[in-house]
């Protein structure tokens, strides 16, 4: 069958390989995510920073708006009550406070932003009366000291409230909106955000770049390794002239060690493959020369027989004797031919293209194969009109002979041969040789286009006459020589050799 070519770019494709692109991705990505750990991790402790520095501050401010309105006005009339803690001096917009008695509020309000005092509704009075009541030193003005400040929703917001035991008796309730301590909070959040996700944005954009200039000598090896892969290197002279670039092989560098590498072991590749060439031609060539050597002495050899035979009174086991050499000299001259068609064929000779009638060459073979094997029962399957196409007809004849006889020689004694023509879906010439006969080992299979490849015993049971075991090698040679394909499908009870032939 015909050998693959190497593959060269086609116009526009990209040889960037999916894998080069997916560890590219990752890397971008691996890096994003930790980009993403250290920004969470830098803004929440950021965050807790701020909360801890503005919570301090509030606190500091709750501490002396609650011993002003603790320290306010002392008991006064008959009851001995006390004035409303929030017209203490120095409370400003959005303070809090209310004096509890025995459970209750009995006074209290706020001061809104405008300067006004607002009333304290039921659910706000309610809670105020429930805070936990700490007590405050006298003169105590630099922070809450014993007292606990505690954060609460009330119908006005959000406030941070301390309860504080006077020395009245009575309990003062102290707080200030959390408003602005939130506000700043959020605003932090907010340009953590922005800022991480610019950052994001730009390590992705500059990480891609650096990762990909990085990578691209790996393309490269990669680019090479693609096409190395797709060259025939089993057979043949094979032209091993794709190196990696001097840019990506520059030892200095880690990829680069890979890319010189890879080139030293090209080199080793093509010189290996230049000195199997070199094998494989002097092969040729002796087995060539030899072939030509051998049909001389050969000829001369049935010539001598020939004439043994009309002149010289041989005994009975003479003339055995003489009839087994001139068999075996018969069967050293097919293979002699044999050798030579292949060293002919290996060569490239120029095959001799005409107009060919492959229904008639098809009947004509066959018909010879019935006269040589009669115990075979034959069978012809073929189209209405003939098929024509443009082949060397000699040579397909020799594809005919080999198929047929191969199908005689393996198989036993009434086995159907059966032997078709007729075109593919794509238009192709198709000859097909059947037989319903042992079939041929699964081992066998891989290799029966191979030279001097044989069939075991048990699918060779029909003859006397035997094979060289480069019939089919030659069927293989001559179908690729015309542009074309042979295949096998075999088990037990059906054979199958197809040869798909171009209509032009």
């Amino acid at each position: 069958m015909g050998s693959l070519s190497a593959a060269e770019p086609r116009p526009g494709h990209s040889w960037r390989n999916p894998d080069t692109w997916h560890l590219r991705t990752k890397l971008v990505l691996a890096t994003m995510l930790l980009l993403v750990v250290i920004c969470s991790v830098v803004g929440t402790l950021l965050y807790a920073s701020m909360d801890r520095v503005l919570t301090q501050q509030l606190d500091a401010q709750l501490a002396q708006a609650s011993h002003r309105a603790a320290e306010f006005g002392s008991p006064s009339g008959s009851a001995g009550t006390r004035p409303d803690p929030l017209e203490a001096r120095g409370q400003g917009a959005g303070t809090l406070n209310a004096r509890v008695a025995e459970g209750n509020v009995a006074v209290g309000g706020l001061i809104s932003a405008d300067g006004k005092r607002l009333s304290l509704q039921q659910s706000d009075a309610m809670k105020l009366a429930s805070l936990p009541v700490s007590s405050q030193p006298p003169g105590d003005n630099s922070g809450l000291g014993a007292t606990t400040a505690v954060d609460r929703t009330l119908s006005v917001g959000e406030y941070r409230l301390v309860a504080v035991q006077t020395a009245y008796g009575d309990v003062v309730v102290t707080g200030l909106p959390l408003a602005q301590k939130q506000a700043t909070l959020g605003s932090l959040v907010l340009t953590t955000l922005l800022v991480s996700l610019g950052g994001l944005v730009l390590v992705g954009l500059l990480g891609t770049w650096i990762i990909r200039r990085t990578m691209k000598p790996l393309e490269e090896l990669s680019r090479v390794a693609g096409q190395v892969a797709q060259l025939p290197l089993d057979a043949g002279e094979v032209a091993l002239a794709v190196r990696v670039p001097a840019s990506a092989a520059h030892p200095g560098t880690e990829v680069g060690q890979v890319g010189n590498a890879l080139n030293r072991m090209l080199d080793n590749v093509a010189g290996a493959l230049e000195a199997r060439q070199a094998s494989e031609t002097r092969v040729r060539q002796f087995v060539a020369d030899a072939s030509h050597e051998l049909r001389t002495p050969l000829t001369a050899i049935r010539g001598y027989t020939d004439m043994l035979k009309m002149t010289e009174p041989l005994t009975e086991q003479g003339t055995e004797s003489l009839g087994r050499v001139e068999s075996q000299s018969q069967r050293m001259t097919r293979l002699v031919e044999d050798l030579l068609t292949l060293a002919r064929l290996d060569e490239g000779q120029a095959l001799k293209l005409g107009p060919v009638d492959l229904t008639q060459l098809l009947v004509e073979t066959v018909t010879d194969q019935k006269v040589i094997a009669p115990d075979h029962i034959w069978r012809l399957e073929l189209p209405e009109e003939p098929l024509e196409i443009r082949a060397d007809g000699a040579k397909l004849h020799q594809v005919f002979v080999n198929l047929l006889s191969n199908a005689r020689k393996h198989t036993p004694a009434g086995t159907t041969v059966t032997a078709s023509v007729g075109r593919s879906a794509r238009g192709e010439a198709v000859i097909t040789v059947v037989d319903d006969g042992p079939g041929i080992p699964a081992e066998l299979q891989e290799r029966v286009f191979s030279r001097f490849a044989r069939a075991d015993q048990a699918r060779t049971t029909g003859g006397g006459e035997g094979s060289t075991g480069l019939g089919l090698s030659i069927v293989e040679a001559i179908v690729a020589a015309h542009g074309g394909t042979v295949e096998l499908t075999s088990r037990p009870g059906r054979t199958e050799f197809a040869v798909y032939l171009p209509a032009a």
